[in-house]
């Protein structure tokens, strides 16, 4: 659907994995200019977000349907949020002790649930097709931008394909009227010092 051409793959549905960051908010930007709309937009919602990472959210999404893209979806694990998972079992998320799961219980996971439960994507699987989902990775993440397809997904990465990096994105962003911000959680053990001394600051 991209580059529309006449195959078979231009009537899957196009999913955006939105992670409330600079670069997939560039990727959405210039796909509203490019006149690409996604059938949905998901965010996952680990509830360690920073609070102006959630405002930009709801301000974005806003700003998406104004010019004829969907309203962003969120979804949550449902047992608890990775927050609560933390105060619970008191400590940290698994990245502090060598494990890499709280992205994918607390991001993949949600998202992926809540596209087996919707109706179009249930209806192209029966129909023998597949969801084809984009990722914001940009080019200077081109190394990461290699999931393979599997029986229900294909993966693009358009602002790879464009040959962004995180320049362009931050252009792109500022351009829309936007603040470029990074995404993570507050708590996350990959934390740069100076983003950890940034909290002080700020919360």
């Amino acid at each position: 659907r991209m580059n529309e051409s006449p195959t078979p793959q231009s009537t899957w549905p196009l999913v955006v994995s939105f992670g409330g960051g600079t670069n997939s908010a560039a990727m959405l930007i210039e796909m509203t200019r490019r006149k690409v709309v996604p059938d949905l937009i998901t965010f996952a919602d680990t509830g360690g977000e920073l609070p102006e990472t959630y405002s930009f959210v709801n301000e974005f999404s806003k700003w998406l349907v104004e010019r004829g893209m969907p309203a962003v979806t969120w979804v949550r694990y449902e047992k608890e949020t990775l927050a609560a998972n933390c105060i619970r079992q008191t400590m940290l998320p698994s990245l502090a002790y060598g494990f890499k799961g709280c992205s994918q219980k607390y991001k993949i996971q949600p998202q992926e649930k809540y596209a087996n439960n919707w109706l179009p994507a249930k209806t192209i699987w029966r129909a023998g097709g597949k969801v084809i989902k984009l990722i914001g990775y940009d080019a200077g993440e081109h190394h990461r931008a290699k999931i393979p397809q599997d029986a229900k997904y294909v993966y693009a990465y358009p602002l790879v394909e464009w040959g962004w990096g995180r320049k362009e994105c931050v252009a792109t962003v500022q351009s829309a009227g936007f603040i470029p911000a990074k995404s993570a959680c507050f708590f996350c053990p990959a934390s740069k010092k100076w983003e950890v001394l940034a909290l002080a600051k700020s919360h």
